[in-house]
């Protein structure tokens, strides 16, 4: 019996998570540029006065025309002028994690032929850095998953990249409309790939070494206390700053809403109202640890948002370390 009970005890799993102790915070704007798989639906028009494909939704995304995989837009183009017969073209879409087989009915306007559909294959946004691990390179951005903004779909990435990115100006979040930061992308500085896209971020690697950057440590949830707190985002100079916060209340059993917090300090009101969009993934600081991630905005009060634990964030970004 004994020799039986250690085999069973060898034989069970355990999973070692890789993230550092000790990581860098964040606070840098980004720039975010991802390529989905496939093309998404994100609107329709009329053609020759009427809707056409109307058994499409919103949200669909197109995967395969005529047996072919479609890896963008100037894909979808190009396989549809090859392959379309009879005005029509075979393909393949998923609709809520399903797949389904169709048609495309294309329609001939001035000389050209139109799906009737608004699709998208990339997405360009901005977003705050949150931390970069130095001993893995593994770095996450946002805090949250990065959707498409009309379908508030998850894309499922094929290829991404982040690059640096200039604040330039702060539209202001008032009650009822969260405003936004807004930086130009410069993308002759690549800052990194971006390989995963969750519910509780982006994650991807650096391009370059970052050992010698200053490091804090990582703050567990249960050392998390209300009260007084900051958070590094960039101010309208594009220089990180530290904004004092008040931590209301913590969340243990919540996936991704773990910390209420309120901005109690006077420069961010004045120079951005609130919480805006832009600010997601800002990096939460409270007794010298890195203890969270800014990750949404209360909408009927700006001055309030959520955070996700840094720990949640540094175990989904450790699917890449291994």
């Amino acid at each position: 019996m004994k020799k039986l009970l250690w085999f069973l005890i060898l034989l069970i799993p355990f999973y070692v998570f890789a993230y550092s102790d000790y990581i860098i915070p964040g606070g840098d704007t980004l720039g975010i540029e991802v390529s989905s798989k496939g093309v998404i639906i994100v609107g329709f028009y009329k053609v020759n006065g009427e809707y056409i494909n109307q058994d499409f939704e919103i949200g669909d995304k197109i995967t395969y025309v005529s047996g072919y995989q479609v890896n963008g837009t100037d894909d979808l183009v190009r396989l549809i002028d090859k392959y379309m017969a009879d005005n029509k073209v075979d393909v393949t879409y998923e609709r809520k994690n399903k797949e389904y087989k169709g048609e495309l009915v294309l329609s001939l306007f001035n000389g050209t032929y139109r799906t009737g559909l608004y699709v998208k294959g990339s997405v360009l946004g901005i977003g705050t850095l949150t931390y970069i691990d130095p001993e893995t390179n593994v770095y996450g951005v946002l805090g949250h998953s990065l959707n498409v903004s009309k379908t508030n779909e998850r894309i499922e990435i094929k290829t991404g990249y982040s690059y640096g990115a200039e604040v330039i100006s702060f539209t202001r979040s008032i009650d009822g409309n969260p405003g936004s930061k807004n930086a130009n992308i410069i993308k002759n500085q690549v800052f990194g790939t971006i390989e995963r896209n969750s519910n509780y971020g982006i994650f991807g690697k650096v391009n370059e070494q970052n050992n010698n950057k200053d490091t804090m440590r990582v703050g567990m949830l249960d050392e998390v206390s209300l009260g007084k707190a900051y958070i590094y985002t960039t101010n309208k100079d594009n220089k990180i700053e530290k904004f004092e916060i008040k931590i209301l209340e913590i969340d243990k059993n919540n996936e991704e809403k773990n910390i209420l917090f309120e901005i109690i300090d006077e420069d961010m009101i004045k120079m951005s109202g609130g919480i805006v969009q832009g600010m997601s993934g800002s990096p939460i600081i409270q007794n010298d640890m890195i203890v969270g991630a800014v990750t949404r905005v209360l909408v009927d009060d700006v001055t309030q948002g959520y955070g996700i634990s840094i720990v949640k964030m540094l175990e989904e970004g450790d699917n890449l370390a291994n």
